[in-house]
């Protein structure tokens, strides 16, 4: 059975009037190739300039001018192509996409139409609770981006920069093999992650670098697929999710009401939560596509492949089994270390001081918590890999206790310094000192007599006690002597 005929999770189909039914989902994802240069010029790819300031007699499309391909983002896009285990094409061909717009200067977008340079592959996505599912790629090819049109300067005039114009994009189509907006946006997720990984673009949706056009239809479960709009240009995974699920809505309450599809392009609003007309959707003769007779056919030597398959960094996928093979983490904890490059490699340093699910265990809930909840990325942590492998280091020693553990982060955190230093210089050291421990029991258990009746009655009660002993000693008792003492004095 092939992936967008799979049944569907009963969870995933939408209720209507008449029935249930399934969403259909395919996407066209636009990845800004990294690199310094554009596509066929030597114009700078660097964002935020003024506008205008990055565009070389090419991008502005000034007569005779001649495209030069950019061999870097060639290699990009192979890259790419070789960590979704796809086929790569050692010929491709650049054909002209003909349609005018303001902010395309040739009349014509260079792009791959016929013979892309990287054919089939496939993207394994997690969705959490031990089910994923194969999500089928159906080609990547390089074309040009537009620039970009400006209609909120002035009241009565457009403005167009073509900083952006002639600068290289991956366009990833995948096949129409996602079945809810839950899936789509683990899709984007993941292949997000993937192009980060190997550094073949950034994945900054807020500045445009990744952003995605949107196929959705739908229909009765087992029935032949339905008529789709395509919603363009999302730029963010939240917004890919809100966008499916209205236009899903929509085209279920037209079909309800006896009405029809229109196959069209549409764009989604996110401030009124609704999707929106833009054309009619047009098919491939509109565009005229014909080769670009300013291009050779693209021709790449299999030893080229073969030395960029050699060279790609650790997947995520590889990474995550690693995870859990090697550190024995859980399936959930390897996916969230594993999402960007950078969080992996810091648990790999952190994990090497000890304990690894300790590790695992600080680094997501404390430290990633802590840079979540201030906006920050792992690269400016104040807390290093070396310091909180010393504070890990230090709980698995027994040296301190986790609530100690928990002061010590915060001291690191707003401060500073070498973990074990501080532990001594402030008095941090955890008692393990049996008779120390032994009096504080003793002065908590005389003081609530009524208490110790009824833990020896409600065992449970214990934990109460040790609270009361880890309380009054500051937090330095051992937890594990402490309970050892009372079960012992209290005869439980």
């Amino acid at each position: 059975m092939n992936a967008h005929s799979r049944v569907p999770a009963s969870s995933k189909l939408i209720p209507g009037a008449t029935g249930d039914w399934e969403v259909v989902i395919g996407m066209e994802i636009h990845a800004q190739v990294t690199s310094e240069a554009k596509l066929f010029s030597g114009s700078s790819t660097g964002f935020g300039a003024a506008p205008n300031s990055h565009v070389s007699l090419v991008d502005a499309a000034m007569p005779g001018m001649l495209p030069v391909l950019n061999r870097e983002c060639v290699r990009q896009a192979i890259r790419s192509g070789l960590a979704i285990n796809a086929q790569i094409n050692l010929v491709s061909t650049f054909d002209r996409k003909n349609y005018f717009y303001p902010d395309l200067p040739q009349g014509y977008q260079i792009s791959q139409f016929k013979s892309p340079i990287v054919g089939e592959g496939e993207v394994t996505v997690d969705l959490g609770e031990g089910e994923s599912i194969v999500v089928g790629v159906e080609r990547i090819h390089l074309e040009q981006d537009a620039g970009k049109s400006i209609h909120d300067q002035d009241p009565k005039l457009s403005f167009v920069d073509l900083n952006r114009s002639g600068v290289a994009l991956m366009e990833i189509v995948s096949k129409p093999d996602l079945r809810s907006s839950d899936e789509a946006k683990a899709y984007v997720t993941k292949l997000r992650t993937i192009l980060r990984y190997i550094g073949a673009c950034d994945g900054d949706m807020d500045k445009g670098n990744l952003r995605a056009d949107v196929n959705v239809s739908v229909r009765k479960p087992g029935e032949p697929l339905g008529t789709r709009c395509e919603i363009k240009n999302v730029n963010s995974i939240r917004f890919i999710g809100q966008a499916i699920e209205i236009e899903a809505r929509r085209q279920i309450e037209i079909l309800e009401d006896g009405g029809k599809i229109d196959q069209e392009t549409r764009l989604f609003d996110p401030t009124k939560g609704e999707t929106r007309s833009m054309r009619s959707k047009e098919e491939a003769h509109d565009y005229r596509y014909f080769p670009d007779p300013d291009l050779l056919p693209l021709k790449v030597e299999q030893a080229e492949v073969d030395e960029l398959r050699a060279a790609l960094p650790e997947l995520p996928d590889a990474k995550k089994a690693r995870f859990i093979g090697d550190y024995g983490v859980t399936p959930y904890d390897a996916m969230v270390l594993t999402l960007e490059r950078e969080s992996a490699d810091f648990f790999e340093a952190v994990a090497k001081h000890g304990d690894a699910k300790l590790a695992a265990n600080w680094t997501i809930n404390e430290l990633f918590g802590r840079l979540n909840k201030q906006g920050l990325a792992i690269e400016a942590s104040p807390v290093s890999a070396a310091q909180l492998g010393g504070l890990i280091s230090l709980v698995s020693e027994g040296v301190i206790s986790g609530k100690i553990a928990k002061d010590l982060f915060e001291i690191l955190w707003t401060e500073g310094g070498d973990p074990r230093e501080l532990v001594e210089s402030r008095g941090l050291r955890q008692v393990t000192d049996t008779g120390a421990i032994e009096k504080v029991c003793d002065e908590v258990i005389a003081a609530n007599p009524d208490k110790v009746e009824q833990a020896k009655a409600k065992p449970t009660l214990i934990g109460w006690f040790v609270g009361q002993v880890m309380k009054a000693s500051g937090g330095k008792a051992n937890p594990q002597a402490v309970n050892d003492l009372l079960k012992r004095k209290l005869e439980i």
